[in-house]
């Protein structure tokens, strides 16, 4: 799904790109930065998951976006969104590259795929947010958000079982 790029004062949310593929397997399969993510780390990319990862550019059901620094033109992360309920409802996700981290981009792009969809008409908005995950909790809890409920999963390719708190705002 491609959308019109989102704008916030520090940042561009803008459509995921075939070329942006390594950038998100650096942050998504990275042991420290995608600790509290479904995907699991791996020391070895090979060409067939680059190339999985890259299809996301044109993923019908999920919005994938890069965010980028407005002034520098640089990537800082990525982040996405799934509307559901006929658009009533609005699943976003965001990471944060670790070299970017403490400086409030997280909030930041969270905060814009909120505006963009309460300008589609969402009525409610969720995230998921791994229990054990203290910065991305404060993100949600600053953005209003409130703990509605738990889901475990399995960690793709371990034995590692997680549990989020599923968030709700209600805009």
């Amino acid at each position: 799904m491609k959308i019109q790029t989102i704008e916030t004062a520090r940042l561009y949310l803008r459509s995921f790109e075939k070329a942006d593929a390594r950038f998100a397997i650096s942050i998504w399969n990275d042991p420290k930065m995608g600790e509290y993510l479904p995907d699991e780390a791996m020391e070895k990319i090979d060409e067939t998951y680059v190339k999985e990862i890259e299809r996301l550019a044109d993923d019908k059901d999920c919005c994938y976006l890069i965010s980028e620094r407005k002034d520098a033109r640089e990537r800082v992360g990525t982040c996405s969104f799934m509307v559901l309920d006929g658009g009533k409802t609005y699943d976003i996700a965001y990471c944060v590259h670790k070299d970017y981290w403490r400086n409030g981009f997280a909030t930041e792009a969270a905060r814009g795929m909120i505006d963009y969809a309460v300008r589609q008409g969402a009525g409610k908005i969720t995230v998921r947010v791994n229990r054990e995950n203290a910065a991305s909790n404060r993100v949600v809890k600053k953005l209003g958000f409130s703990v509605v409920g738990e889901i475990s999963y399995q960690k793709r390719g371990t034995e590692t079982t997680f549990s989020d708190y599923l968030y709700e705002l209600l805009v």
